[in-house]
């Protein structure tokens, strides 16, 4: 017989997220996984590269880039 679940991975177990119809108490089963990919944001790529004080002094230079940005410019 062949199932297909909806299952979460927590603590390194899979949990089924409904009961599972058929099948006994401890029957072994085969288990294929596919799973979704959450989509991540390009910039955690670069999470934990940069030092504090890097992250601090690109911070500052992000903040002093911003407060030159004249809101006029962007309005139609």
């Amino acid at each position: 017989m062949t199932k297909t679940i909806q299952a979460v991975f927590e603590h390194g177990v899979l949990r089924p997220l409904e009961p599972i119809e058929g099948i006994r108490e401890n029957t072994e089963v085969e288990i294929t996984i596919a799973f979704k990919q959450k989509e991540v944001s390009p910039i955690l790529r670069f999470a934990g590269i940069l030092s504090e004080e890097e992250a601090n002094r690109m911070l500052k230079v992000v903040e002093e880039e911003f407060e030159r940005v004249n809101p006029d410019e962007w309005k139609d």
